[in-house]
């Protein structure tokens, strides 16, 4: 449920202090993100929310200066949610805070627009820090992943060689864990806002691209790529 929460501490009251939306579709990460933001003098909590057009009107009614988002989302994708945001205030500070893998999901959140991805494992201080780093502008990555993507700019050649699922799109990569999660073409289409003929499209890219032969396959590659990576 989307929710705005007003800060009742006098010290924030009293100093310039980093308003942030949660974006997740658990709870209990929200109150934990919550309890974490809240121990900050010089953060807050300005809303909650659990989906995309939750998150969007909660970004409207609070205006944040920090936004932090899941990937996968109640009712569509982090990433998409991302993209929207920027396309509205191109200067949101957007730091997203997940479980997936890092190699695979923080280059596609920075070109969505995001400054800065950190995993839900990472201890307290580094959250609080990712905040405080992404809140003025700066990107906040860890040190591999920084490590790989300059490796990759600079083009020294040491860094790993692109999987086949790094080759697929972002809606692909969408599609593609909701089959591994077992939704179906026509929940798929309902739950992206996409009709269920571009989903096929999608279906059928991610099969060429990975050099999957039929929809069985498919499915097994997908329900097995969800398993390793949750």
């Amino acid at each position: 449920m989307a929710s705005v929460i007003t800060s009742r501490d006098p010290a924030k009251a009293q100093g310039k202090t980093t308003r942030i939306l949660i974006v997740d579709d658990h709870p209990i990460v929200r109150q934990g993100l919550r309890m974490t933001i809240e121990a900050e003098r010089d953060l807050t909590v300005c809303g909650e929310a659990e989906g995309v057009s939750q998150a969007m009107q909660l970004y409207h009614e609070t205006s944040p200066d920090v936004v932090i988002a899941d990937i996968s989302l109640e009712n569509g994708s982090g990433i998409e949610l991302v993209k929207e945001l920027i396309s509205l205030n191109p200067q949101l500070r957007i730091l997203v805070c997940s479980m997936h893998e890092e190699t695979l999901f923080a280059e596609r959140a920075l070109h969505a627009g995001a400054k800065g991805y950190i995993n839900k494992e990472e201890a307290t201080d580094k959250l609080v820090a990712a905040i405080r780093r992404v809140a003025t502008g700066r990107v906040f990555l860890s040190e591999q992943m920084t490590d790989r993507m300059l490796f990759r700019q600079v083009g020294t050649g040491d860094e790993p060689p692109k999987s086949a699922i790094e080759s697929l799109s972002d809606r692909e990569l969408e599609v593609f864990e909701q089959i591994g999660h077992g939704v179906t073409t026509r929940e798929i289409a309902e739950k992206l806002h996409l009709s269920p003929k571009t989903v096929e499209t999608y279906r059928e890219n991610i099969k060429r691209k990975l050099n999957l032969t039929n929809a069985t396959e498919l499915t097994r590659h997908a329900v097995q790529w969800v398993l390793e990576t949750s």
